[in-house]
């Protein structure tokens, strides 16, 4: 494609308020036949990181870009991501590995050469902070530190004018921090910035004003929060902003807040929000922030990335409208590797970055070995429901999903898509039943008799519809499961936990399973 041909592609591209909305989505084929966000063409279609990747922070690195979201209770956790042109991104290791409590919006920075990762958590002691440092961002991390800032959420890490660091939360409170990042140094003040208030008969799920993220430009700090909650109705989340000359305010909003906002149900993304700014390769900027995809709840927020543009006035606007149509790739990125396999062989004897147990004890990884290309998980629990399962986040629509099982002892094993304790459904063997699980816990009455040491299992999820089917024999037969699941209720508006339903292996009771060749595949044509 010549230069002024790709010029105009990128044009037609960006402008795209008027243009009506294609019939159905377009995505690129990735690995395993996931989705990818690049066309190939100079454009790509949102989500540029599919699946349950909620609350991106984004750190730019030199020519690098870094990422990471949310994990909640899935350890290891803050798996990191890079990218080179802010569409492909892939996952390059787990900063986090000690079970700090459940993991919300973190913030990503580099502060004199050396990596930081604020790590916001909810225990049963309450709301705190906790930060971790790396001189490498591929590790090693340090310890958890505990920053003792109590009931305090999102931070977002700024330097201000006057050479401190700063941690902002929720709820329009600030901190000062001791030069090393590692503590405080000062008390939490109450009233360092006043969030935007919508207005009052705006169809939201609650104030909640969250996520403030700050950067400077020229001279001017930015901060970028969200109000309105994170899930409830399709119109609830927002990208509002303001600015000062100082860290230390006062604080003006934009004139234009929302600068983001799902204002119908009827658009493909809904709840849009919680927002990172970061300059693109090229000097154009960009947004990174999350949404859900319009019937597709189960896959939980997924990272959506919009431009925006400079006004004279300097403020920033976002553009691409809704989102509902390819735009125009970032200016000077040199496109890179784009999501990983799901699939294990079980031969690297050691946990891919893929993988992580659902609310994890201290000595969860104890449960594992390797052997013989296969994995070996001792029991936990009585079921599925208290096993913390081993989960993989699955990004597609549709996909299918197979693993080979052996059961050893008085235990019983399986594979299931895993929301919570309260939210799954799955198959699972003991030596002499088949259960089903359904609706969040086993269905006693759908137990089968059936000798079983070695079976082989396969999942296919089409738009929320789960299919099972099972063979005794290496494949040579399978058999339908009676049962065909509908998940699609199974999501944080239900369940709350701002989880995903997720493909999981698990081991419960008095013995061990044995696993091999887990494999994923999209069913995206």
């Amino acid at each position: 494609m010549s230069v002024s041909r790709r010029q105009a592609l990128q044009a037609a591209l960006a402008s795209t308020a008027a243009a009506p909305a294609l019939a159905a989505p377009r995505f690129g084929t990735g690995i395993e036949g996931q989705r990818r966000a690049d066309l190939g063409d100079g454009s790509y279609r949102n989500p540029i990181v599919p699946g349950d990747h909620a609350d991106p922070t984004v750190l730019k690195d030199s020519a690098d870009y870094w990422m990471t979201f949310s994990s909640f209770q899935s350890y290891p956790g803050a798996v990191i991501w890079h990218s080179t042109d802010l569409v492909n991104w892939t996952p390059v290791t787990a900063a986090l590995h000690e079970n700090i409590g459940t993991v919300w919006a973190m913030d990503l920075v580099k502060h004199r050469g050396r990596y930081y990762l604020y790590i916001p958590v909810l225990r049963d002691a309450g709301m705190g902070i906790f930060v971790i440092h790396a001189d490498d961002i591929r590790g090693p991390w340090s310890a958890p530190v505990d920053l003792n800032i109590p009931g305090c959420i999102d931070p977002g890490h700024v330097v201000g004018e006057d050479g401190r660091r700063y941690l902002f939360v929720n709820g329009g409170r600030r901190v000062r921090l001791t030069d090393d990042g590692l503590a405080t140094d000062g008390p939490l003040e109450d009233k360092a910035w006043t969030p935007w208030q919508y207005p009052q008969d705006w169809v939201v799920e609650m104030f909640a004003p969250e996520g403030p993220k700050l950067f400077r430009r020229g001279e001017w700090f930015y901060l970028v929060s969200a109000v309105g909650g994170t899930a409830g109705p399709p119109t609830s989340h927002m990208v509002t902003v303001a600015r000062s000359r100082s860290v230390h305010g006062p604080w003006e909003h934009c004139p234009h807040n929302p600068i983001v906002r799902t204002t119908s149900a009827d658009e493909p993304w809904w709840s849009r929000g919680h927002a990172s700014v970061v300059e693109g390769p090229g000097g154009d900027w960009w947004m990174v922030y999350h949404g859900y995809e319009n019937g597709f709840r189960t896959l939980g927020r997924q990272a959506l990335l919009q431009p925006i543009e400079w006004t004279p006035d300097g403020w920033f606007r976002a553009r691409g409208g809704t989102l509902d149509r390819p735009l125009a790739k970032p200016r000077g990125g040199k496109a890179g590797p784009a999501g990983a396999a799901l699939s294990d062989d079980f031969s690297r004897s050691r946990l891919g970055v893929q993988w992580s147990f659902h609310a994890p004890g201290p000595d969860e990884a104890s449960r594992l070995r390797w052997e013989d290309g296969s994995l070996v998980m001792r029991g936990k629990g009585q079921s599925l429901a208290d096993c913390s399962p081993l989960t993989c986040i699955a990004g597609d629509r549709s996909y299918v999903v197979s693993v080979e099982l052996e059961i050893h002892g008085e235990g019983q094993g399986g594979m299931a898509l895993f929301y919570d304790e309260r939210g799954h459904a799955g198959v699972g063997f003991s030596r002499s039943h088949m259960l089903t699980y359904g609706h969040g816990s086993e269905h006693r009455w759908a137990r089968q008799a059936m000798e079983v040491q070695r079976v082989r299992l396969q999942l296919t999820n089409r738009e929320n519809v789960l299919t099972w089917r099972y063979s005794l024999d290496d494949g040579r037969t399978w058999r339908q499961h009676y049962w065909q699941m509908e998940v699609s209720g199974f999501h944080h508006n239900v369940f709350g936990g701002f989880l995903s339903l997720r493909p999981a292996l698990f081991s419960a009771g008095a013995g061990e399973v044995r696993f091999r060749q887990f494999t994923y595949q999209g069913l995206n044509a």
